[in-house]
């Protein structure tokens, strides 16, 4: 699939431009030829912390237009997920943009960061937040699409964020081809208290590095019992809201998960996996009630009670009360419908 060329920029967000009725019915459309997906927990004394590099350096630039950094991706389908449009629109628009942040700006408009927002749209939808940062530029976007009117018209929510019909028309074949599947993930620099973990880009499919991608994009929210985000989560929430991410629902609760299929001898596990303890309230060797997603390297992310600190990255392979492992991608009933596995 040929990537789209990305147009000269036009007019930046914000700005008061005469929009023409007959540009937006155009660019309408075209996009109905497009299809856009919308798209118990215990003590944590047996598991050890592992070391894991934080930074708040942007990430690197991504090697190909089609490639999407790992960190990056996570946060597009975060930010869909919470205001209800496509993470593959928000994709488009970061592409275009500015490479995924390998080109934050400014412009020649005086636009900034990753999302290429001028100060003055900022100080409206940005929150407080900072606008170097992809964590806060893409709900920022999202939010600005919203309001734009994005749940109606999609079209015209782009050319309000970009008056140009050539980038609406390029956002949305970005969008189509991030919809097809077409991108690869590279790993990438998480910012704030997010980790760089190499393992993403090394999964053993598209669909596990993306469940990893947003299981580390929560690292640092808080545990809390019942939670399955988008500011906190529990063990077994963490899991749910990582696998949802990509359209497959698993059991909410841990004694739930662990009876899927198949399970997978220790040494034998891969990233995307499941890991199971034999702690907290209920639990036995046979009904784990404590759960982890692994990452690669004897590492899992998980959420821990809520006096054991904030989502983070731990080693399990030498915990005694580790139990066993799942792998719910093996399962065709769950990933069978889904593109990119």
């Amino acid at each position: 699939m040929t990537a789209p060329a990305r147009p000269a920029r036009g007019p930046r967000n914000g700005d008061q431009g005469a929009a023409s009725a007959a540009v937006v019915i155009v660019v309408a459309a075209v996009a109905l030829l497009i299809l856009m997906p919308l798209l118990f927990t215990s003590a944590a004394s047996v598991l050890s912390t592992a070391s894991c590099s934080q930074s708040a350096a942007q990430p690197a630039p991504a090697p190909a237009a089609s490639a999407i950094p790992a960190n990056y991706l996570a946060l597009y389908q975060q930010a869909g997920s919470t205001y209800g449009i496509p993470w593959t629109i928000l994709a488009a628009i970061g592409e275009v943009e500015s490479g995924h942040g390998a080109n934050n700006g400014p412009s020649t408009a005086g636009a900034l960061g990753p999302m290429q927002f001028l100060p003055s749209t900022w100080a409206i939808y940005g929150q407080g937040g900072n606008i170097w940062n992809p964590a806060d530029a893409i709900p920022a976007a999202a939010r600005l699409l919203v309001a734009s009117g994005a749940r109606t018209s999609m079209p015209a929510a782009i050319f309000a964020y970009n008056h140009s019909a050539d980038y609406v028309a390029t956002v949305l074949k970005w969008a189509s081809t991030y919809a097809a599947g077409g991108y690869t993930i590279t790993a990438a620099q998480q910012t704030g208290t997010a980790c760089t973990i190499a393992i993403v880009s090394q999964a053993p499919s598209k669909i596990a590095a993306q469940i990893i991608a947003f299981a580390l994009a929560q690292i640092g929210k808080p545990y809390q019992w019942g939670a399955t985000g988008p500011d906190a989560f529990d063990c077994s929430g963490l899991i749910y809201a990582a696998y949802r991410s990509v359209g497959i629902t698993l059991p909410r609760t841990t004694f739930g998960l662990w009876p899927l299929q198949p399970h997978i001898p220790k040494g034998q596990e891969q990233p995307g996996d499941l890991v199971f303890f034999n702690t907290g309230p209920g639990s036995t060797p046979s009904h784990p009630g404590h759960v982890g997603l692994v990452i690669g390297g004897g590492q899992m992310v998980i959420a821990n009670c809520p006096t054991c600190g904030p989502i983070t990255t731990m080693a399990y392979q030498d915990t005694p009360a580790l139990v066993g492992f799942v792998r719910p991608l093996a399962d065709p009933a769950l990933t069978g419908n889904l593109p990119g596995g």
